[in-house]
């Protein structure tokens, strides 16, 4: 396999927030995501869904590619997202909370987050007819590390069949809540039958990269052009690996 460094960007909410906002970070204003895009396609990128870019990841293809992934289901990444995507002939993966579709993201309440829609059933249909990606974000947005293991498990296997039950697609890629996970949690979502699962460490993928601890790229509401370009195309991001 060829040396390698494919980035994975990990998104959010796309949507302008006033400055009180708490967390604001997690709200990518629209107009910076369409100038991200832009900067991707005229450097000759391909923005790729977790499942299209796998063959990338595997070394089996090559080429200029980047994964596009957004956490949580926002209905702001139908809305301000997808039609950019698709302008550019971009795919994304979207990570859904299986228990929370078309509400909001209650698991952030205690924090004092804004609560933002999620999703609906047919918004996401309408997500997945453009041509993106679904994958699972757990039942409930639980912190795995912090449960059961039979929790663990229940929070695993039941969002990847009713998300299948639902879209009646194959569910393959998994996002863990929080970033947080341990080796017995990744081999649970191992065998649940997934074939990734994206971390919040850090970094760019490398060659013989381990396909259920993949890095990604954090873009934040504070991610101008000189730190995007830096991220994607320098060892920026690699340095803040563990």
């Amino acid at each position: 396999m060829l040396n390698m460094n494919i980035p994975i960007l990990m998104y959010h909410s796309i949507e302008s927030m006033p400055k009180s906002t708490i967390m604001r970070s997690l709200h990518v204003p629209p107009w910076r995501f369409k100038f991200q895009m832009w900067l991707l396609n005229i450097m000759g990128y391909k923005g790729l869904s977790i499942r299209q870019l796998k063959p990338y990841l595997d070394g089996d293809k090559h080429g200029k590619v980047v994964g596009i992934t957004f956490d949580d289901g926002y209905k702001n990444n139908l809305v301000n997202a997808a039609p950019v995507l698709k302008k550019y002939n971009f795919s994304a993966t979207c990570y859904l909370v299986s228990d929370f579709i078309g509400e909001s993201n209650i698991w952030d309440f205690d924090k004092g987050i804004t609560q933002r829609p999620l999703m609906s059933f047919e918004e996401i249909q309408k997500w997945l007819k453009l041509g993106m990606d679904i994958g699972a974000h757990t039942k409930t947005h639980s912190d795995l590390t912090k449960i059961s293991q039979k929790q663990i498990e229940i929070e695993i296997t039941h969002s990847k069949e009713s998300l299948e039950d639902q879209f009646n697609l194959k569910i393959v890629d998994f996002c863990y809540p929080f970033g947080h996970f341990t080796e017995s949690i990744s081999a649970a979502v191992m065998k649940a039958g997934y074939s990734s699962a994206t971390t919040m460490v850090r970094g760019r993928v490398k060659s013989h990269s381990n396909m259920f601890k993949l890095p990604r790229i954090p873009i934040t509401h504070h991610t101008l052009p000189h730190l995007f370009l830096a991220k994607m195309l320098t060892k920026y991001e690699d340095r803040r690996r563990p």
